[in-house]
């Protein structure tokens, strides 16, 4: 997972070690005032007041405990040690258990230590923990992919505290799953409990949840909750795929991969992140539903990877404030900012600029939503994608490819060269645009080569940003090359003065520009300054 604005985090779930506290002098006094704030049952004059729960709620879950956690494990990996400059205090999956150390939740046993022949260093290690749950008889267990990603040796312990291999059956980065099945001889047949998926009828915000998991090493763990909210957007890649499912029942590190229960003991989640201040609990916990859990865990299953549709296109959300400046307030959808070369996208026509808004006949509001409707496709077949270009909606048939796996189509920043230093261009001839907050030179080759602007990439240098202006709070920088503006290509200032005065005269408060920045396209609405 990734740092959060404003401070906050969300980090994934996985396990930790535990710093145990005396929970003592914990004696509590009520008053008059107390008892009135909250309802009380009186059994009999000589007991203790019992409070009620809350209206609908349960007067225990320990039925559905008693039914469904023997199916829940926790995970036990090891796995060759990360360097420390690569870990991100807080935000790692899971964190560190020395080998030699006991682990939480289990007394008196030990990891082994590693043999040393005392020539040969030995290679580092480490221990980590989390959550899972069988979904069959025979041994297959869903888990979240940062659980076990990285693992030389995993280990499951079951609730009656049996100890058993496992191997990786698969992984999903782009969902964080991954599923992986008992294959110890000590397993005695093929008579795991094993619970069910629940994706048909699924539970209202406000419904019941509890979860089983393995917090801080404990093991064997039960919390309740209520769904907080739906398709929720972590802003990461799995976010793309995911719609999380918020829960405030309380999770932790090494809830990960755990399961989320109804109050029937049907799965509708997999415990995978938490939105923290401090790393701990605050009641905002996300969990992946049970209908992408299904489905992924099949493919999995069935041919040890998942396999999506693609169009090769780099897209962003086409929001409001983009659609006002274009006059199309009632639009809502994604916008094409690039175009793969080669791709399907290209052998059918599609383009820069483009703005969609349907895929095989599903509206979507968002880029993430559009990503989830291609991912849907099976490779080889046609999808139709409804778009709007130069203002008038059209249908273009795109093939589908194969999506490429995320970190394959991750996009690295080129590196500087071995002397590190970059060459001062001569300053261009720069203009004004006022309306803007912008000076602008055009692109001569020593910008080009400080700035690693690649040949193809056409427009006018941003030279200058006004502080206070709408593109200096949005963050646009010397260096970026302001290339489109509402779907025109820029070649000159007069381009551009040209497209702020036709935006006024249309009443519009501001302008769509495309910015190029480390070659990589972004779409900005900017406003247009008295």
């Amino acid at each position: 997972m990734t740092a959060r604005k404003s401070g906050f985090i969300v980090g994934a779930v996985a396990g930790a070690s535990v710093a145990c506290a005396a929970l003592a002098g914990m004696g509590m006094r009520m008053g008059t005032a107390d008892a009135a704030q909250a309802p009380v049952v009186r059994v009999s004059t000589a007991s203790a007041p019992t409070f009620a729960p809350p209206p609908g709620a349960p007067m225990s879950f320990a039925d559905i405990f008693e039914k469904v956690s023997p199916a829940v494990v926790q995970i036990n990996v090891t796995s060759k040690a990360q360097a420390p400059s690569l870990r991100i205090p807080g935000l790692e999956g899971f964190d560190i258990v020395p080998r030699g150390q006991r682990r939480p939740g289990q007394p008196g046993q030990q990891g082994q230590q590693q043999e040393d022949d005392g020539d040969t260093p030995a290679t580092p290690k480490q221990q980590s923990a989390g959550s899972g749950f069988f979904i069959s008889a025979d041994g297959y267990i869903v888990t979240n992919n940062h659980v076990v990603a990285d693992a030389d040796d995993i280990q499951v312990v079951l609730k009656d505290g049996r100890e058993l291999k496992a191997t990786l059956v698969g992984r999903d980065e782009s969902t964080d799953l991954a599923v992986i099945k008992v294959v110890d001889p000590k397993a005695k047949g093929k008579d795991f409990t094993f619970v069910n998926f629940e994706n048909q009828a699924k539970p209202r915000v406000g419904d019941w949840v509890i979860t089983i998991g393995n917090p801080f090493g404990l093991g064997g763990t039960a919390t309740a909750g209520i769904i907080s909210a739906y398709d929720r957007n972590l802003n990461d890649t799995t976010s793309s795929f995911v719609p999380y499912i918020q829960i405030d029942a309380p999770i932790n590190r090494g809830n990960s991969g755990g399961p989320s229960f109804d109050i029937y003991g049907r799965v509708i989640g997999v415990n995978s992140a938490i939105y923290s201040p401090s790393g701990g609990s605050v009641g905002i916990g996300f969990a992946i539903p049970a209908e992408v859990a299904e489905g992924v865990a099949k493919q999995l299953i069935e041919n040890g990877k998942v396999v999506r549709g693609y169009i090769g296109v780099s897209i962003m959300a086409f929001n409001a404030e983009m659609a006002e400046a274009l006059g199309m307030s009632d639009v809502k959808g994604a916008i094409v900012a690039s175009v793969v070369p080669g791709g399907p996208a290209a052998k059918a026509g599609l383009l820069p600029d483009d703005i969609l808004v349907a895929v095989n006949g599903v509206k979507i509001s968002d880029s993430s939503e559009l990503t989830r409707e291609v991912s849907k496709a099976r490779p080889g077949e046609t999808i139709k994608v409804s778009i709007i270009r130069d203002g008038k909606p059209r249908i273009v048939d795109v093939k589908s490819g194969t999506r490429p796996s995320e970190s394959s189509l991750a996009v690295t920043d080129d590196e500087q060269g071995q002397d590190g230093a970059a060459p001062t261009p001569d300053k261009p001839a720069s203009q004004k645009v006022d309306a803007l907050g912008l000076t602008l030179g055009p692109i001569d080759a020593a910008s080009r080569q400080t700035y690693k602007i690649e040949p193809d990439i056409k427009g006018l240098l941003i030279i200058g940003v006004k502080g206070d202006s709408d593109a200096g709070e949005k963050g646009l920088a010397k260096g970026d090359v302001l290339s489109n503006i509402n779907g025109a290509p820029v070649t000159s200032v007069a381009d551009v003065t040209s497209a702020v005065e036709t935006a006024k005269k249309a009443g519009r408060a501001s302008v769509l520009v495309k910015i190029v920045r480390q070659n990589r396209p972004v779409f900005i609405p900017l406003k247009i300054a008295p």
